[in-house]
């Protein structure tokens, strides 16, 4: 076995994660909560249902006060021509939190047959909770 590559995915494992995974987190009311790094612009337009929109360039600590340090904060954003998912990451990171990326960002969201919201959503797979 190479340990450097088993390092490499357990390293990728703990800093990515994809929709399965996110979607079954949120139907399981665990402790996470999706991030949209893009402008108020494209979350309008069309975001993860339950998602919350902080744009990657206001992120500071003022914008950050009233979140929760214990909870898990999973990064969006268009897909893998966009990098506003690993700049939400990186500034979260940096003031304190548990961040993970989403691989594949809204695109893959979609693809894996899930629900949006938004004026251009798209139907699919409802997040319900286990409640």
């Amino acid at each position: 076995m190479n340990i450097d590559q088993l390092n490499h995915y357990k390293t990728r494992l703990a800093f990515e994660t994809d929709s399965w995974d996110l979607y079954e987190a949120m139907t399981r009311n665990e402790p996470v909560v999706v991030i949209d790094g893009r402008s108020a612009e494209a979350y309008a337009r069309e975001h993860i249902p339950g998602s919350v929109n902080l744009p990657h360039r206001e992120i500071d600590e003022n914008s950050t006060r009233s979140l929760d340090r214990s909870k898990l904060y999973v990064c969006y954003c268009d897909g893998i021509g966009c990098n506003a998912s690993t700049k939400t990451a990186l500034k979260l990171l940096t003031l304190g939190f548990q961040v993970r990326e989403l691989m594949g960002g809204l695109d893959w969201w979609k693809r894996d047959g899930y629900a949006t919201e938004g004026a251009v959503c798209q139907a699919g797979t409802e997040i319900s909770c286990g409640c």
